[in-house]
């Protein structure tokens, strides 16, 4: 969310406030996982390293996997990355627990977008989204995402001011 939302924290449910527009958004935590943090995600500083995030993220991401191969059996597979971005908002440091936060940002034809949040003592520190694209590795070509899993993916739309109905 962009510096102009101001952030209210409920339980498994944020909102939002656009304070230059007075409109509220409310965006459920879909999945939520704490992790603890090794002497070894640390970099020269003292500070966890930047890849680390990514790392973190797609691990974050098996919920959504198994929505598409129950039992994550990579012979059955069908997924491919096509694009991630990370943006960082504030340093993370060794032997504080981290929280990831998961959600669904956009659900397309045969792609939709994982966006994720890590947060470290309250505070946001990184974001980030995965385009994934469901995929036959067979005929190489992109698959239409079956109805029964646009259900389940729509039921976890995380909503914004861009894609709000």
């Amino acid at each position: 969310m962009s510096a102009v939302f101001m952030k209210i924290t409920f339980t498994k449910l944020m909102v939002y406030k656009n304070i230059r527009t007075n409109y509220f958004c409310k965006v459920k935590i879909m999945f939520s996982e704490v992790i603890a943090t090794r002497f070894s995600d640390t970099d020269g500083l003292g500070h966890i390293n930047n890849t680390m995030v990514p790392v973190w993220f797609e691990g974050a991401r098996d919920p959504v996997f198994k929505w598409f191969m129950p039992d994550l059996d990579l012979s059955q597979w069908k997924l491919i990355l096509a694009k991630i971005d990370v943006e960082f908002h504030a340093q993370m440091y060794y032997g504080e627990k981290m929280e990831i936060r998961t959600y669904i940002g956009r659900v397309g034809g045969s792609s939709f977008d994982v966006y994720q949040e890590l947060w470290q003592k309250g505070g946001k520190c990184a974001s980030g989204t995965a385009v994934m694209v469901y995929f036959d590795y067979q005929t190489n070509s992109s698959l239409k995402i079956p109805e029964t899993i646009r259900s389940v993916m729509q039921e976890h739309l995380m909503v914004t001011d861009s894609n709000k109905s």
